[in-house]
């Protein structure tokens, strides 16, 4: 029941560190962090103030490559960086090259990707999985078990709904050819998707806009207007009282 602890792991004051953890070499932990049961913590990795790693996640894991994999890179990733007030939900697995900001939630069962990037004041909720290769920015709300898939693009105060799955893959894993041209979903700022919308490969929803729950998006989508069905078509505009600029919690 006992940790393993590398004699070449830096850690501060007052970190916590609970049962069977295993904190590999040149780990960085700063002060005020506490460490769940059976966490593992890959080499390199750096963790933030005050930030919580819960029971059973993994800090920092280096990617697999399958024989036939078309995203997943051979290469050596830089370690993980957590900045500080980082909440990481129980058995999530948080790949190496990934980059979480200040005050990022991560719900439990939770996959990131290596090569990600997520902004301040993120929420991502439970069982979500976030691909390689995609950018994600602050104040964000991801809900349970959406699915953003590789080289997708989430800006500033986006709402991605439960059970949302983005698509990059065009060909459908046939030809050669679709290897140049993987491309996930572009989200401007502010846009909004409801429950178990399906965005193909490429498709950019404007600044605001609103697409319906269930909802499959086969074009880019306007700035500030409300699309829904199957395929996604425009119905009306986004109310003014719901659009971002109009909200107390948006700092432009």
């Amino acid at each position: 029941m006992s940790s393993y602890i590398s004699k070449t792991a830096k850690i501060d004051n007052n970190v916590q560190i609970g049962y069977n953890a295993i904190i590999e070499e040149n780990v960085v932990i700063k002060k005020s962090t506490i460490i769940g049961n059976n966490v593992i913590i890959k080499k390199g990795s750096i963790i933030g103030e005050n930030c919580t790693i819960s029971d059973n996640s993994i800090i920092g894991k280096s990617p697999l490559k399958a024989k036939n994999s078309a995203t997943t890179e051979t290469k050596t990733f830089s370690p993980i960086t957590l900045g500080n007030n980082v909440i990481v939900g129980a058995c999530c697995i948080l790949y190496k090259g990934t980059k979480i900001s200040n005050d990022v939630f991560i719900g439990d069962l939770t996959s990131i990707r290596e090569d990600v990037e997520i902004g301040e004041n993120t929420i991502i909720g439970k069982g979500a999985t976030i691909e390689n290769k995609s950018r994600i920015g602050k104040y964000v709300k991801i809900e349970t078990e959406a699915y953003i898939t590789a080289i997708s693009t989430i800006e500033d105060y986006c709402f991605i709904a439960p059970g949302v799955t983005f698509t990059n893959d065009q060909f459908l894993g046939r030809t050669e050819k679709r290897k140049t041209l993987f491309k996930g979903p572009v989200v401007k700022k502010g846009a909004r998707i409801g429950a178990n919308a399906t965005i193909l490969p490429g498709k950019i929803i404007g600044e605001d806009a609103l697409v319906g729950a269930g909802s499959v998006v086969t074009k880019n989508l306007e700035p500030k207007k409300i699309y829904v069905g199957v395929p996604a078509k425009e119905i009306r505009n986004v109310p003014k009282e719901e659009l971002l600029e109009n909200q107390t919690y948006f700092h432009p």
